[in-house]
């Protein structure tokens, strides 16, 4: 149900921006990568990629000269894969390693500067993205030799939780055509672990995305007196 109404209010968010100013609407997606910096009573574990891809929906608004407001909202596959050297809960007292698929929706409210006026320029975009894991699974061998393999709980009182937030910059470049690529990296700031005392495991994700603007919206305001 939160998910629900946070996505809604993104939404709302983005018609808004779409009635009151200029506005780009476009499309965007693209492959990803994704790991994490993953930490057992602050020792690093071993880690390794997972390749995802990201897709989605964005909207770039005027701001100021050069300066605009890009509000997007995506999904975004993901994962890691980590070997562990001491014990890690979760995923469990006895697991000896873990490889995990995430399928999250992220909501990012970002800045874009455009650096030049020419049609066709490079731009820099940033900001915070909040990120909602809808739904995971992982796969883990235990010391007995077993494999486990399961859907990771999600929750407040849950051993993974449900809400992240990462701070995200991009370079890219725009044509005069309204079609974009940009680099964009994703650096978590919060743990997916909520167990007490459990290992921290943050974020971070390399992406490459092409996307095309479709239109441009304006609204002129007539301030001409009337008799």
């Amino acid at each position: 149900m939160l998910v629900k109404r946070t996505i809604s209010v993104v939404i709302a968010v983005i018609s808004c921006c779409s009635c009151f100013a200029q506005a780009k609407v476009g499309f965007f997606a693209g492959p990803q990568t994704s790991t994490v910096q993953y930490k057992i009573q602050d020792v690093k574990q071993s880690s390794e990629a997972k390749y995802g891809f990201h897709a989605g929906v964005g909207m770039k608004v005027d701001f100021e000269e050069r300066l605009y407001f890009f509000p997007a909202i995506s999904y975004s596959k993901a994962g890691y894969k980590v070997a562990f050297n001491r014990q890690a809960i979760p995923p469990d007292s006895s697991a000896k390693d873990n490889n995990t698929s995430l399928h999250e929706v992220d909501l990012d409210l970002h800045l874009q500067v455009d650096l030049g006026k020419q049609l066709g320029h490079f731009f820099l975009r940033g900001g915070p993205s909040f990120n909602i894991i809808a739904s995971g699974k992982e796969k883990f061998h235990v010391n007995s030799g077993e494999t486990i393999d399961r859907k990771m709980k999600l929750g407040l009182y849950s051993p993974y939780g449900r809400f992240l937030v990462s701070a995200v910059a991009a370079l890219g470049y725009e044509t005069a055509s309204g079609f974009y690529v940009n680099l964009q990296y994703a650096h978590g700031l919060t743990s997916i672990n909520n167990a007490d005392d459990g290992p921290q495991i943050l974020q971070r994700v390399i992406g490459l995305n092409m996307g095309i603007f479709l239109h441009s919206k304006k609204i002129v305001l007539d301030t001409r007196n009337k008799e």
